[in-house]
């Protein structure tokens, strides 16, 4: 492939992966130092029909899709995970935008159902997180595979430019070193 090619293509995927770059970048970056974004947060009684102890993980999605549908929220677009049996089943279902977790009470007819919110950032750093749909999962597989084609693409035309050959080794070789340095202190 020819350097001009390469250029036009590097430059595209750059340019198209751009938001993508910046959001998890971003999210990143501020996760590292500890800020993740909010959750706001509820706790609603729900009466159910039957009790509790007779839920399966279908009945307790659909308590959770309730409660959160009352408050104009999504379905939770993770995985949902039930523990316990009988009186002390539970449900812990997580998400982008909604998470929420249906546990049961002292009456059995009753169940506590506790909903989180993502603000802006937060849901942007649950993607980060992979706790996306699964969309969104199939477009930052795409973007890993981007940056990896971006930083080769580069790397292929620093070594086709005779001036920029050495300057490329020798980043790659500091670059290696300074990986494996900060991996043994990590």
């Amino acid at each position: 492939m020819n350097r001009a090619t390469l250029t036009k293509l590097h430059l595209i995927a750059a340019a198209f992966m751009f938001p993508a770059v910046l959001m998890f970048l971003i999210t990143g970056a501020l996760y590292t130092w500890g800020n993740k974004g909010e959750w706001r947060e509820d706790t609603v009684m729900v009466t159910l029909e039957q009790p509790i102890a007779q839920a399966d993980e279908a009945a307790l999605r659909g308590i959770a899709i309730e409660a959160l549908a009352q408050r104009g929220l999504p379905a939770p677009s993770g995985s949902a995970s039930v523990s316990g049996e009988g009186d002390d089943i539970s449900l812990a279902w997580t998400g982008a935008r909604s998470e929420a977790s249906v546990t049961a009470t002292e009456d059995p007819m009753v169940a506590e159902v506790a909903i989180k919110e993502a603000t802006f950032h937060r849901w942007l750093v649950q993607l980060h997180k992979a706790k996306g749909s699964t969309v969104f999962k199939v477009y930052a597989t795409l973007l890993a595979v981007v940056l990896f084609m971006l930083v080769l693409s580069g790397l292929i035309m620093g070594l086709q430019v005779k001036a920029f050959r050495k300057l490329t080794i020798g980043s790659s070789i500091v670059g290696l070193a300074a990986f494996a340095g900060f991996v043994a202190l990590g």
